[in-house]
């Protein structure tokens, strides 16, 4: 992905399009769930923003991926959930207020941490040959604004305005939303693949583990820290399911990087797996207690 019409133009308006589409489905009260739900909010985005991070870094170490992966794979772990985690909370039966309010707030707390987090990435993984990539933080914070929060509170807008044609036209940017995210992830994949099956052999392992870990520490964190079942789902859903479309963006839009995309084009495919595990143990686990209740 160099610099052309497919970085510039393309993939900055699919995600644009990708986060209006969320917005479509967001109520200006879901930023006051926090007051009802404090708790599992607070665990949430512990697990989104810190512990997220915190085991891509070891992860990279342990495997010892290379620079421009390794600062990939950490683009990735500071972005936020998507508007995918919803639907996928939604089909495994876990909690769609917590889940949307997660989501929502991850999105606007990452506005302000992703271009810090990733210059310290670049930095640290890239020391003296990466200051070419460096992120201009302003430039950055008003980026990522312009592609995901404005598109999101236009969406929002719409839906407390005129909630009518909100409802009718959702489903619609939501389809074509899953749509754009494939073509994103092909093109990104294509861009690179002279050496694809050697990226995949590299960061298939790394990235299927920090899908798994976050996953399971998003689980049993909130289990062990009072959440019920249903939240402790939820949970662990925002902080396996990442967004890999902004991901790809700031690796080939902003940074100019084709090769820091294939992480999140990797673990955005890998998620979707362990993403139809995780619905089928939560419709099976319904489907137990309502065969007790009925008992």
């Amino acid at each position: 992905m160099e610099s052309n019409i497919l970085t510039e133009i393309f993939l900055p308006l699919s995600l644009a399009f990708i986060m209006f589409g969320m917005g479509l489905s967001l109520t200006f009260g879901d930023f006051k769930r926090i007051l009802l739900y404090p708790k599992a909010v607070t665990i949430g985005l512990i697990n989104q923003l810190v512990f997220i991070p915190i085991v891509a870094f070891g992860l990279i170490m342990v495997f010892g991926l290379r620079a421009e992966l390794a600062v990939g794979l950490m683009i990735l772990a500071v972005c936020p959930g998507g508007a995918t985690s919803n639907l996928i909370t939604h089909l495994a039966k876990g909690d769609s207020a917590l889940s949307i309010t997660l989501t929502a707030f991850s999105s606007l707390i990452t506005v302000l941490t992703i271009p810090f987090l990733v210059n310290f990435s670049i930095q640290y993984f890239m020391p003296g040959g990466g200051k070419e990539f460096q992120l201009n933080v302003f430039g950055t914070v008003i980026s990522v604004i312009l592609i995901t929060a404005i598109p999101v509170l236009i969406g929002m807008i719409i839906l407390s305005r005129t909630p009518n044609l909100a409802f009718r036209i959702e489903p619609i940017f939501r389809k074509l939303s899953a749509v754009f995210f494939v073509i994103i992830l092909i093109a990104a994949i294509l861009k690179e693949r002279e050496n694809l099956l050697t990226y995949i052999v590299q960061v298939g392992p790394v990235a299927l583990a920090l899908n798994i870990a976050t996953l399971v520490i998003g689980f049993f964190s909130s289990r062990l820290l009072g959440l019920s079942k249903k939240q402790s789902r939820t949970v662990s859903i925002e902080a396996g399911i990442q967004n890999g479309t902004l991901g790809i963006t700031i690796a080939a839009t902003l940074i100019g990087n084709s090769q820091m995309t294939i992480p999140s084009a990797i673990y955005g495919i890998l998620m979707f797996g362990t993403a139809g595990i995780i619905i089928f143990l939560g419709q099976r686990d319904t489907e137990l207690k309502a065969e007790k209740s009925i008992d």
